[in-house]
């Protein structure tokens, strides 16, 4: 039974559970008798999905048991650590009893299973998959090392996740509800007007590669005020593009005060132009 079980957590968790205890038991509890998670990372279940899981245990009952902790605060009550959604479409089957595995974890270990046990099954939304993985950082001094090794996807597959944290609620937001995917939000990762654009490419039904392209676009600070200039602040500007060979901004108000920007790409082209101004001042 033990290593049936570990085999269908997954490694994650199967090494959380050998790290707990050697033996595991299976008992039967009422449905009523267990409460969820209340680090359940998880604030959005697919109603489709749920309704399928509901239809196979109605025929083959619940095969895989729901991992439970003793609730504290009540007696013979158990808190959900893994298998949310089986209790939900148990519940919805109108089964009154459930296979559990009890186990004996605190709040720390609880929270660790919970956010394991979501990655690896993809029952997460990309949102609330990131805030799992910004979670095991902050609460369990995991790193984007341990987490790839620990979740089994690459590094870059993690940091992009997390960059997604980034973006602004509302676009958040978006990609919870599913109106945006995780490929589009990503092209939007450090734009001013990233709401803006999230807007557009949902009412205009933009491929991820669409997106890309109008957000690079929005990046380009000469695609939104090179028609906006005087023509002789152009002409300046050119010229001292071909003089220092680097990216040059004027951007002149209407009291004729303004800013002057440089763009370098390394080091060296920062201390030419350092050193320049030094030399001339």
């Amino acid at each position: 039974m033990e290593n049936r079980l570990k085999k269908g957590l997954g490694r994650g968790l199967s090494s959380l559970l050998g790290d707990t205890q050697k033996k595991v038991e299976t008992n039967k509890v009422s449905i009523k008798d267990i409460s969820r998670n209340k680090f359940q990372p998880r604030k959005h279940f697919n109603k489709e999905n749920l309704e399928e899981l509901t239809n196979s245990i109605r025929e083959q009952g619940v095969i895989q048991p729901i991992v439970v902790r003793p609730d504290k605060t009540n007696n013979n009550k158990y808190e959900i650590i893994a298998g949310e959604r089986r209790w939900l479409a148990s519940q919805n089957a109108g089964l009154h009893e459930v296979p559990v595995v009890i186990l004996d974890v605190d709040d720390v270990k609880s929270l660790e299973f919970a956010i394991v046990e979501n990655v690896q099954r993809q029952d997460l939304n990309p949102i609330e998959e990131a805030q799992g993985y910004q979670r095991l950082i902050n609460d369990f001094n995991y790193n984007q090392e341990k987490l790839s090794k620990f979740i089994g996807k690459s590094r870059s597959y993690i940091a992009n996740s997390l960059r997604l944290l980034g973006l602004p609620k509302d676009v958040l937001t978006m990609v919870e509800l599913g109106n945006l995917s995780a490929g589009h939000a990503r092209s939007l990762i450090g734009l001013n007007n990233a709401i803006e654009i999230a807007k557009k490419i949902i009412q205009k039904k933009l491929s991820v590669r669409q997106s890309e392209v109008l957000a690079r676009q929005f990046r380009d600070k000469k695609f939104k005020l090179v028609h906006k200039k005087d023509p002789n602040i152009l002409d300046l500007q050119k010229d001292l593009e071909e003089k220092t060979g680097l990216i040059v901004s004027i951007t002149n108000k209407k009291n004729n005060s303004g800013i002057v920007s440089f763009e370098y790409s390394d080091l060296d082209q920062l201390d030419k132009l350092i050193d320049t101004i030094k030399k001339n001042y």
